[in-house]
């Protein structure tokens, strides 16, 4: 695939030039096309009240299959239900690659104390990768190395530290690059040899960040799902994942964004459709991982990316299934109030370049015509629908309802013009409706201390008058930018986000 091609760099494009499409329209289709904008943005609202209330929907479902989940005994259920198609429980073997550059300790330690809190599994099925980057100093490294060698070596079925190199030719310097240099290394050390204990086929392959704590259940839940599946080998595995570790330290806008997120995340791998992405923090069969020829080392959006890579390598056969145990990870903080909201602006940047995506899959498409045309329509249609919304739908729900009776007085005299600011608050009241629900449901499955204080009860309550800003300024605006900058083939630069300890 040539990504140099003049048809690909079109392909670039088109996130930013519908974005800008979407927000100038009805300015300049106000005078020109004024029924047209409002029967656009009304359009959208009923959209949008569709979805505001199937996500309620199912994030309520979320909650409770996430209790049900909780309460189950992996192991105990596995020798329940085993049948003579399902993979022994016993030869299974987890390998969880953390990826770090220059974190500390103490936040590499949230991943480590989860991993070896893992109950109903043998921590000798667990292998874990320190995946270190050269940039990071020899000392930096070896610091960390000798801390977590010291405290861990027994611990799990294998400790390995590996050190990406950098400045590697081809290679853009990030998560995707590091964490495929870390698999390339465990497979070559470990399951190429000859008379290997351990088995490709056996092997789940779980991509994390540093600041992740797993549910105690995880693995022992992901074995159970691993084992019985017969299209294992085609199958991501993905949590919620919730900002809940830190989540009443860092400012209100972000808050606000991560309530939002926490539970629409849960709601959306629920998708009766099937069309959800893994993100994040992941787990796949490692055949799968292997047969996509892993991360692709210039691509920064790694999570959406590998799934991508494996849907078209698999003729289409990918997908993703839900595991209802949460993650928990780190909202972005920063040194002060200000480079906080910073690095969360910076980390949607990075997180809504994953529309490099779309020129991505539209290309594989034409290259994969043995996948039914369907199929491949369906998934980039999720690819655009998904970006679409992320840079435009601040602009459409409020400048769309109100700027063509501005504009156009002799269009606010018509009927649809009079009505169109009455029908959009309708239904933007009536999504207030939905938006409590996934605000209720998020404080229901915050830890305890979380919920503590009375303070940490007034900050939660009083600051959704802040969410329009919020929403533009954490969200829509570092989308629109990071469409902009692919429209004008601008690169990103793959910036981690900072994390600090917490207790």
């Amino acid at each position: 695939m040539n990504k140099k091609s003049t048809r690909y760099r079109l392909y670039e494009m088109i996130p930013g030039i519908v974005a800008w499409f979407v927000i100038f329209f009805p300015i300049w289709g106000s005078f020109l096309l004024p029924k047209a904008v409002a029967y656009f943005v009304i359009a959208f609202l009923v959209y949008w009240l569709y979805q505001s209330f199937k996500s309620a929907l199912f994030a309520i479902r979320g909650y409770f299959l996430i209790i049900s989940s909780q309460k189950t005994n992996w192991l105990l259920q596995f020798n329940q239900d085993f049948r003579a198609n399902w993979l022994i429980y016993r030869d299974i073997q987890h390998v969880v690659i953390i990826s770090s550059y220059r974190e500390p300790i103490a936040v590499i330690e949230m991943a480590f104390s989860s991993l070896a809190s893992q109950i109903d599994i043998d921590l000798n099925k667990i292998n874990v990768i320190l995946a270190q980057e050269a940039r990071a100093g020899h000392d930096s490294n070896r610091a960390t190395l000798n801390y977590f060698n010291n405290k861990y070596k027994n611990v799990f079925g294998s400790l390995i530290f590996t050190s990406h190199p950098s400045d590697t030719i081809g290679e853009i310097a990030g998560k995707h690059s590091n964490e495929a240099f870390a698999a390339k290394y465990f497979k070559k050390k470990f399951l190429d040899i000859e008379n290997c204990k351990l088995k490709i086929e056996n092997c789940t392959l779980t991509s994390c960040d540093v600041d992740t704590i797993f549910n105690p259940k995880y693995f022992s839940a992901l074995t159970y799902n691993f084992a019985k599946n017969p299209e294992r080998y085609y199958r991501f595995w993905q949590s919620p994942i919730f900002w809940h570790h830190n989540i009443n330290n860092v400012p209100a806008p972000t808050r606000i964004i991560g309530t939002m997120g926490n539970v629409i995340h849960l709601a959306n791998i629920q998708e009766p459709d099937g069309l959800f992405f893994n993100y994040s923090c992941y787990s796949s069969s490692y055949c799968l991982i292997d047969s996509a020829g892993y991360w692709d080392p210039d691509m920064i959006s790694e999570d959406w990316h590998i799934f991508l890579q494996s849907f078209f390598v698999s003729g289409g056969r990918a997908s993703v299934e839900p595991i209802f145990l949460p993650t928990i990870a780190d909202a972005p903080s920063g040194t002060n109030y200000f480079n906080a909201l910073k690095n969360r602006y910076n980390q949607c940047l990075r997180h809504a370049w994953g529309a490099i995506d779309i020129p991505y899959a539209l290309e594989q498409s034409r290259l994969h015509p043995e996948i039914p045309l369907l199929t491949r329509l369906m998934r980039i249609f999720k690819l655009i629908q998904t970006h679409f919304i992320w840079s435009s739908n601040w602009f459409i729900l409020t400048l769309g309802t109100s700027l063509p009776v501005l504009l156009n007085p002799h269009f606010f005299n018509t009927s649809l013009g009079y009505n169109l600011p009455r029908i959009s608050n309708i239904i933007l009241t009536i999504c207030l409706i939905p938006l409590s629900v996934l605000i209720i449901l998020d404080w229901k499955l915050r830890p305890k201390s979380q919920k503590q204080g009375f303070k940490n009860i007034l900050q939660n309550i009083f600051q959704w008058p802040l969410m329009p800003l919020a929403t533009l300024v954490l969200s829509v605006l570092p989308g629109l930018h990071s469409h902009t900058r692919l429209l004008f083939g601008r690169q990103l630069e793959y910036k981690t986000t900072a994390k600090k300890a917490t207790n």
